[in-house]
């Protein structure tokens, strides 16, 4: 079976299975919808020894998240933002060509912001555009990221827990929250470690274009967490 196909057949057991209190929500976690587009643009930002599972998780939501109801078209156009567009090495030994520079890139909806060792420029970026942004959000230690472009002043946030107390140390003027999967406060989300970004990247999902749309998303990945509805 052809993978839109597939996705289309796994919408509808979605929405039987999940029930009328949930088929109709328009949003996710009590949180308002963001704007309804055609097509989401969403960019990861990327940086020397980037954490391969912080970015491909959401990558991998994102990019199998359709509109069921449209010719099953693909909902988010996703693209990857460096430094520079030359060949930076991810977590591993993982080699990528980065879609565009931090120079060129066009102005995205979402942002994804995974591990990594950005640097000056990416985060002078990160802060700028992320003014017009529906959703800003990092994925472990991507949080120490938003932290430092001054995304995170006055909302609380979360991190890999191995990194808690140096995050605390670093940013003590920031309410960390731990032991959660993610933390959205509307424009700003962080996720904790590693898979936590595959639950906030379907929170997101769902605020976009519902919970359907966001279980169907799940059950087309096998991912069996609910840690996303939250």
């Amino acid at each position: 079976m052809h993978r839109r196909q597939f996705i289309g057949t796994a919408l509808a057991a979605s929405v039987a299975l999940i029930g009328p209190r949930l088929a109709g929500a328009a949003g996710s976690g009590g949180l308002a919808p963001l704007p309804k587009r055609k097509r989401v643009r969403v960019a990861f930002m990327l940086g020397d020894n980037a954490n391969v599972i912080d970015t491909a998780g959401p990558w991998e939501v994102f990019q199998d998240t359709m509109d069921h109801g449209g010719g099953h078209r693909p909902l988010f156009e996703l693209y990857t933002v460096a430094p520079t567009e030359s060949i930076l090495r991810m977590t591993g030994g993982l080699l990528v060509k980065p879609n565009y520079s931090i120079r060129n890139a066009p102005q995205p909806h979402v942002i994804v912001v995974p591990a990594q060792k950005s640097t000056a420029e990416s985060r002078a970026w990160l802060a700028t555009a992320s003014a017009g942004t529906d959703v800003t959000m990092s994925v472990c230690t991507g949080a120490f990221q938003l932290a430092r472009a001054g995304l995170l002043k006055g909302i609380p946030a979360t991190t890999h827990h191995q990194f808690f107390d140096s995050f605390a140390k670093e940013f003590p003027d920031i309410e960390l929250r731990r032991g959660l999967r993610f933390v959205d406060s509307g424009r700003i989300a962080t996720a904790g470690g590693l898979t936590s970004g595959i639950d906030m990247a379907l929170h997101v999902v769902a605020r976009y274009f519902g919970v359907e749309t966001a279980a169907a998303t799940a059950t087309y990945m096998e991912y069996s967490s609910d840690a996303w509805r939250s």
